[in-house]
């Protein structure tokens, strides 16, 4: 197991030593057997200060129903099943109970009430999900099939949902399949894409969680902290994160398809204007974006291109860029191949 970390502190009684302290609550890296499989997961638990030995530790009802969910998600992440979060997400997206999306689909009504706690989905189950998590147009056939399991009321507030829906579906699509054109010739993973197809719903994410954590994101800066990702992501782990291939261009490493890529529904881009009446092409975080497509592993990543450049300015970045071995060995317009990640500055294994 990982050396823990402190999550919380809060002063209660202790239910080790029966006095009333500070008692913190701590996560390492956990392992148990799923299903014959061993998963490694986020583990939480209290600490008491005042005990020794192995008896300083504790969770409560609560905490144990959390690490269960937490192992359950990485089996489910490990079998390339949907999360219970993503179960969620789905009902969110459409304003349904947990009951209504069962009806929705014609099952059991507590059969979502289980695969979001402690139930895991079967394979055919699961393809279902993943079906109406990705088209609202098959949403909408289930919904022809089922819409008599709803009062009139709930008819149409679905209905209205489903259209809404489509309309936004309808651009992400267009979008995407941009994106997509730009690399029919990297579909099969190589040292170009680091070993990875192009994963739009994780650059979405990634992108958002960068906005989420740097206030003044602009254009330039991101795209050299999506090459940083994804660098450590294959010097670490022999893949990248997002599959995106990347060009030696002046201002350092930038993706093909840049330009599409910002059209993406799901990427909160705003066009501003700087004191100097330049054009900023601005960042933002975006509220529904499902950052459950990220590994820990692959946070952590995000985390540690975020602590080594959030302060730097544009300028900054590209400076350091120019450095790297990655971009030295390269010319204008060339592609840069993954395996020169191996020689990145202060990016060591493991750090």
């Amino acid at each position: 197991m990982n050396k823990a970390i402190v999550v919380t502190k809060e002063k209660k009684v202790c239910p080790i030593c029966g006095k009333t302290h500070f008692i913190e609550e701590r996560c390492r890296r956990a392992e148990t057997v799923i299903k014959g499989q061993s998963v490694c997961y986020d583990q939480k638990y209290y600490f008491c200060s005042n005990a020794s030995g192995d008896e300083n530790e504790f969770e409560s009802g609560a905490l144990l129903n959390i690490n269960l969910l937490s192992a359950l998600n990485a089996y489910r992440k490990q079998n390339n099943l949907l999360t219970s979060d993503e179960i969620v997400s789905i009902r969110k997206d459409y304003s349904l109970s947990q009951v209504d999306l069962a009806r929705l689909l014609g099952w059991g009504e507590a059969t979502i009430s289980r695969y979001e706690s402690k139930a895991i989905q079967d394979e055919a189950y699961d393809n279902t999900l993943r079906q109406i998590k990705e088209s609202p147009y098959i949403v909408f056939e289930f919904f022809k099939r089922n819409q008599s399991s709803f009062s009139l009321d709930k008819q149409s507030e679905i209905k209205n949902k489903i259209d809404e829906k489509m309309d936004s579906y309808g651009r992400e699509v267009t979008a995407r399949q941009a994106l997509m054109s730009e690399y029919v010739q990297f579909d099969t993973p190589s040292d170009l894409n680091g070993n990875r197809i192009l994963d739009i719903d994780k650059i979405e994410a990634i992108v958002s969680y960068y906005a989420k954590k740097i206030k003044d994101l602009y254009k330039v800066k991101l795209m050299k902290m999506l090459w940083y990702a994804d660098a450590i992501s294959y010097m670490k782990s022999g893949s990248s994160m997002t599959g995106l291939v990347y060009l030696h261009k002046e201002m350092g490493a930038l993706p093909v398809g840049h330009n599409k890529l910002l059209s993406l529904e799901r990427i909160n881009v705003q066009e501003e204007t700087s004191a100097n009446y330049d054009l900023l092409i601005h960042f933002y975080p975006l509220e529904t974006i499902d950052y459950s497509v990220l590994m820990d592993d692959e946070i952590e990543i995000l985390d540690t291109v975020i602590r080594k450049f959030k302060r730097y300015q544009t300028k900054q970045i590209i400076e350091y860029m120019h450095k790297e071995k990655a971009y030295s060995m390269t010319e204008a317009d060339e592609i840069i191949p993954y395996s020169l990640a191996k020689n990145l500055r202060e990016f060591k294994a493991g750090s």
